[in-house]
């Protein structure tokens, strides 16, 4: 538009034989320029109307001044229509409410123009690099949001060693193993582990211990947990290298299991790895299985709805049907699928099948198809999925059925036992002999922590002896958790499986 004036205006001086001006035609288009500038700027006032405006330009313009050396007395003027100029609507600026993961998972939704799955969500939630539920604090225990096993009793960690012991003994007991655990949390498995075994000096000396752990808060507490010290390794020409002074065993660090190194016989943990993977879940409707999603409601929150047209996670669905018997699938109304799971159970088979070793999987779960698992936790108390994303903790029954198929699928060399309860595979290790042992040289407050940690891993419902608060009342994990392993079938059927 300001050539179009500028041409207009030249071309109009020189029809009326005008003489040219001594300032060059650039600086009058430069203060022309200016002059527009500041006209414009203020039509984004919120001080303008909607109502078509004219602006006018007086004679003293730089666009009416004469080209010629000798005075004007020209009148004319110059009409800027900006009644089509783009008026911003009102807006607040009162500072957002939302968290950054809040704005974070909008603006994804934004950028797709449409709702993403449970599993993006979930893994936002939970992994963001930023903002995830797991990567800049510690979550366990009961200062956190939940307990787990090993933070329950020593016992726990103490009954995996034993199992772990058993499997490297049925391996041929070799010099080099990768002991391998996913999500170690604050490393007190591994360190009971450790303390456990450390008579058994053959195998503490044969381990090469390697977490694999996304949060860097996480790391830190599992260093301290294991009394790391740091030393140098030039010989390996690697800076660094960590050294558990619990048994004098080396640790490293990877933020996925294809980086833990390969080539040596390996022993793979799982304990509640895989209730935190995220799910897609899929409800049945008219038009058949759709996949159920997360959407922005009118009022900016966070609310669920399925998906019109067939998503990628289809597939998955497809392959959890096939695996399932036509009356399990017609019973229930909605499925809920782990991906994940599956690629992660593939890559543990590939490593078992190539390196040898084995795998053991202990978590909550269900031992046929799982229908609507999915559940938040913040502080002990469980709370809404969608609310404040971020601040709870995530996680889904384990389907076992579709571990199994996945690793049979991937590999003839492996085979899969189990599942059995967290009771029977902890009672068949020794548990109950280990909890009488300690029984004998304690005192009393410590008799009652082992016996409520012990009704916590290995009972059902409530404690029957608990005669504190109600509120308080141990509840047994036995039936609910479930343990399968799965090893390289040269080893033989691994303890207690057999």
């Amino acid at each position: 538009m300001l050539t179009h004036l500028l041409s207009r205006a030249l071309a109009r001086r020189l029809a009326t034989g005008a003489h040219y001006s001594t300032t060059p035609v650039c600086a009058s288009a430069t203060a022309f320029c200016y002059r527009q500038t500041s006209l414009f700027s203020s039509s984004s006032s919120s001080q303008i109307p909607d109502s078509n405006v004219v602006q006018h330009l007086e004679n003293e313009d730089i666009l009416n001044r004469p080209f010629s050396s000798e005075p004007s007395t020209s009148t004319s003027t110059i009409s800027i229509d900006r009644s089509g100029l783009f008026n911003p609507p009102e807006h607040s600026h009162e500072p957002s409410s939302d968290t950054e993961l809040v704005k974070h998972l909008k603006g994804i939704i934004k950028f797709r123009g449409g709702p993403i799955s449970i599993a993006e969500y979930m893994e936002e939630v939970l992994t963001n690099p930023k903002a995830g539920f797991y990567i800049n604090r510690d979550v366990f225990g009961a200062e956190g949001d939940f307990i787990t096993s090993p933070e329950v009793s020593q016992m726990f960690g103490e009954m995996v060693g034993v199992w772990a012991m058993c499997l490297w003994e049925q391996m041929g007991r070799p010099d080099k193993v990768n002991l391998v655990e996913l999500g170690p949390g604050r490393g007190t498995l591994m360190a009971d582990l450790l303390r456990g075994a450390s008579k058994l000096k053959n195998f503490t000396d044969s381990l090469h211990i390697h977490f694999v752990e996304c949060s860097p808060a996480l790391k830190k507490l599992q260093h301290s947990t294991l009394k790391c010290r740091d030393e140098d390794n030039k010989a390996d020409d690697v800076e660094k290298i960590s050294v558990s002074t619990l048994a004098g065993t080396p640790v490293s660090w990877h933020p996925t299991l294809e980086q833990v190194p390969s080539g040596l016989p390996t022993i793979i943990i799982a304990h509640e790895f895989y209730d935190a993977l995220p799910v897609h879940q899929f409800q049945r409707a008219s038009r058949g299985w759709s996949e159920k999603m997360v959407d922005v409601a009118e009022d900016s929150t966070f609310k669920f709805v399925l998906s019109p047209q067939p998503t990628p996670a289809t597939l998955y669905l497809m392959k959890r049907c096939k695996w399932s018997s036509s009356e399990e699938i017609a019973n229930i109304k909605q499925i809920e699928i782990c991906p994940k799971a599956m690629e992660l159970t593939q890559t543990i088979a590939e490593r078992i099948s190539s390196d040898g070793g084995g795998a053991l999987i202990i978590d909550y779960g269900l031992n046929r198809v799982v229908s609507d698992s999915l559940q938040a936790i913040r502080k002990h108390k469980f709370v809404n999925i969608l609310d404040n994303p971020g601040s709870a903790d995530l996680s889904a029954y384990v389907d076992f059925p579709s571990i199994r198929h996945a690793a049979e699928e991937v590999s003839g060399d492996v085979a899969v036992y189990g599942p059995m309860t967290q009771s029977q595979f902890l009672g068949s290790l020794g548990i109950n002999f280990r909890v009488e042992a300690l029984l004998e040289n304690c005192t009393d407050e410590q008799a009652e922590t082992l016996r409520t940690g012990y009704w916590r891993l290995v009972g059902e419902g409530e404690a029957p002896f608990w005669e504190g608060p109600n509120e308080e009342t141990p509840i047994g994990m036995g039936t609910r958790y479930m343990a399968m392993a799965i090893v390289n079938k040269k080893h033989g059927v691994p303890v207690p499986f057999l």
